[in-house]
């Protein structure tokens, strides 16, 4: 049996999601200075921004807006006041720092393996201080409660359907490298979010 464990205190958890989300768009820098996506709420961002010009920061803040209410449902209000805090952030840190940062050259294969070793680290900072940057998870979640569906594969139907939407946007070459990126992401999660070894809250 584990030991319990106190809470964060509020400064833990603004550092933590102050922390986690810089390094989440200093990731979405480095994705789209290479022309390539990625899965779930922030993946639709990058698509819709690119099909229509419309910068990053505000398309992401304003698709997740619909999910705060199912958050707040099925979660309850810490997470959910946690989660629009990170989201405002990310797009906030999204929108300046493109202009502090540039890249005169960046191949897709770094920017994907870069990309999805930052975010993915960035994403464990978030999730740890008990907090979350979209809302397909939260769907995923709902559709298992009800429906019996998997979250995971709700998720990867999520994300299938968008990256074959970026084919009719972007280049095939640069979908296959931004799968990549998206593996690594999906794998730093995977070893390093277990509740088997992680016991802080």
């Amino acid at each position: 049996m584990k030991p319990e464990t106190a809470r964060h205190s509020l400064f833990e958890d603004a550092q933590g999601l102050a922390t986690g989300t810089l390094l989440c768009a200093f990731g979405i820098v480095i994705l789209t200075s290479a022309g390539l996506m990625t899965g779930q709420t922030a993946g639709l961002a990058v698509l819709i921004g690119y099909a229509t010009g419309w910068p990053f920061a505000a398309v992401f803040f304003a698709v997740n807006l619909p999910f705060y209410a199912l958050a707040l449902a099925r979660m309850g209000l810490r997470f959910t006041v946690k989660t629009f805090v990170a989201v405002a952030l990310l797009s906030a840190m999204a929108a300046v720092l493109p202009g502090l940062i540039a890249f005169d050259s960046l191949h897709p294969g770094a920017a994907a393996l870069l990309f999805g070793v930052v975010t993915g680290a960035g994403l464990l900072a978030v999730f740890r201080h008990g907090a979350s940057l979209g809302g397909v998870g939260i769907i995923a979640l709902m559709a298992q409660e009800r429906l019996g569906w998997q979250a995971g594969w709700v998720q990867l139907g999520f994300d299938a359907v968008l990256f074959a939407l970026a084919l009719l946007v972007i280049d095939p070459t640069l979908v296959a490298w931004s799968l990549l990126g998206a593996v690594v992401v999906n794998s730093v999660i995977g070893v390093n979010h277990r509740r088997d070894r992680y016991i802080g809250t």
